[in-house]
């Protein structure tokens, strides 16, 4: 089994090689050193010949129809159909019970201090192995909650490195706002994931000033040879202490105070809306939530989606806000 789980490992590493835009056409070489290094951490060939890899790309055009060619300009190989991917077949039951292994060896050390905030994400991981294999026959009993991917993940491969070599980077980037897409030439400081969307966080030192980009609005990123510029006083690990969201900037957080009912108080201690946030008081009618954090777009969409279940008491300038807000949707929503 162990020599089975390695090939189709193998497989994997194989296939992103492959469909990596960024470092195309790899040597037989390279797939090779990427696979034992992944495996085994090393890339002498004690462990993995190239023989081995020249199985696996037979075994792949074999068992998967994968469009694998040589290309003796590039020297190294390619997918013929830039659309495929391995990942797009369904799994076998080798893989899948490859997978239960690794998610049951995974799971034992969710509690450990380096993966205790992927907790929830190893859980729904087991959740979905231990459930069953069958999509559509699972599909009559349960569902599980699923993102619609709307891009960008790709880029993250990229981002990364530039981040961690400190080069500078080049995209072209589309906001919002203006709906133009736009050179961008930033030094990155480090990714963040918010609702299932990644956010490039980076100094621009034209503008000097720390700006955020979302990857799904960027297009052909680029490594620059330029090293990085950095805000002196910048702390990546505090830099959302006191925010909501991908929403920062420099200035005092707010002490804020929320009195929500008894049934809007219950989903707010189950699901904190931030983790300064605590209780002040509590009765049978209400409860009293303190929370320190900035005031931003993502903390009044949150406290409006709760209605008039909850109030602002302080400070005034956030009610202020949501009474603005309120009035608004009372003029669009009015009915004569």
């Amino acid at each position: 089994m162990p020599h089975i789980k390695n090939a189709l490992i193998r497989f994997r590493i194989i296939d992103k090689m492959l469909r990596n835009k960024y470092r195309p056409f790899p040597s037989k070489k390279e797939l090779r050193e990427a696979c034992e290094e992944s495996l085994y951490g090393s890339i002498s060939g004690e462990h993995i010949c190239d023989s081995t890899i020249e199985k696996d790309l037979f075994n792949m055009k074999m068992e998967h129809d994968a469009p694998i060619k040589y290309s003796k300009r590039e020297r190294g190989y390619f997918y013929e159909d830039t659309n495929y991917s391995i990942n797009d077949i369904p799994l076998t039951e080798d893989e899948l019970h490859s997978i239960k292994y690794a998610v049951d060896t995974l799971h034992q050390f969710k509690d450990a201090p380096f993966f205790k905030e992927f907790g929830n994400a190893i859980d729904k991981i087991v959740d979905r192995i231990s459930v069953g294999t069958s999509e559509n026959e699972i599909s009559q009993y349960i569902q599980f909650e699923s993102a619609t991917s709307i891009g960008g993940n790709e880029f993250l491969p990229i981002l990364l490195e530039a981040i961690q070599r400190k080069k500078q980077i080049w995209f072209l980037y589309t906001s919002y706002i203006k709906a133009e897409e736009k050179p961008r030439k930033v030094s990155p400081l480090f990714l963040k994931e918010y609702r299932n969307r990644w956010y490039l966080i980076s100094f621009d030192a034209k503008q000097k000033e720390i700006r955020t980009y979302a990857l799904d609005r960027m297009d052909t990123p680029k490594i620059l040879e330029e090293e990085t510029h950095y805000p002196g006083d910048f702390d990546a690990e505090n830099y959302f202490k006191h925010s909501m969201g991908i929403t920062s900037y420099k200035g005092k957080s707010s002490k804020i105070i929320l009195k929500a009912n008894t049934i809007a108080a219950r989903y707010i201690s189950s699901q904190p809306i931030h983790e300064s946030q605590e209780i002040e008081e509590e009765t049978k009618e209400f409860t009293l939530f303190v929370l320190t954090l900035l005031i931003s777009e993502e903390l009044i969409r949150t406290i409006l989606s709760y209605g008039g279940e909850i109030e602002i008491v302080e400070p005034l300038e956030l009610r202020k806000v949501i009474q603005e807000r309120i009035s608004g949707m009372n003029k669009l929503y009015k009915v004569n």
